[in-house]
């Protein structure tokens, strides 16, 4: 008999250190997942930050242009010309 009693504690301990291991995993588990969508969230405005700071430079970029840039020359002459087709079309609608 003691020797199925020792069984038993031996089988209680080892339950109570489960439950205690679980326990831990389980909270781990919940601060990876508060860590993981922080983690996001900051992506999320970095990214958009990356988004901002390319228009900016694309407008940069015209602006330079603009002024007289030989870097950005054909570009500029590209848009202008996308933008009067763009009226073009504009005109052509409001006439019909």
């Amino acid at each position: 008999m003691a020797n199925l009693s020792e069984i038993v504690d031996s089988l209680e301990n080892r339950i109570t250190q489960l439950l205690h291991g679980y326990e831990e995993v389980k909270q781990k588990n919940l601060n990876l997942e508060e860590e993981l969508k922080i983690l996001k969230s900051q992506q999320n405005q970095s990214q958009q930050e990356i988004e901002q700071w390319r228009e900016k430079c694309g407008s940069l970029k015209l602006a330079n242009a603009m002024l007289g840039s030989n870097q950005h020359k054909r570009e500029t002459k590209l848009k202008i010309n996308a933008l009067v087709r763009e009226l073009d079309l504009c005109i052509s609608q409001l006439s019909e």
